[in-house]
């Protein structure tokens, strides 16, 4: 499922990443590659804040469901 379906405050791992090379590769230095585990932290009308590596980061929606756990 996309990571805009998952319920805030549960930790799941990235199964695939979709979209474009660009798209891919700058997710991919924002830490979001496949494996790594993700915790939504907060969902605001669909835009996400994401914790990855002890790091939070903000996703809007489009973003996040390029994003597959």
């Amino acid at each position: 499922m996309p990571l805009t379906m998952a319920p805030v405050g549960e930790t799941f791992v990235i199964q695939k990443i979709t979209g474009k090379d660009e798209i891919r590769q700058h997710l991919a230095e924002l830490g979001f590659v496949v494996g790594t585990s993700v915790k939504v932290v907060n969902s605001i009308s669909g835009n996400l804040i994401i914790q990855v590596k002890d790091c939070r980061v903000a996703l809007n929606k489009s973003m996040a469901n390029r994003i597959v756990i």
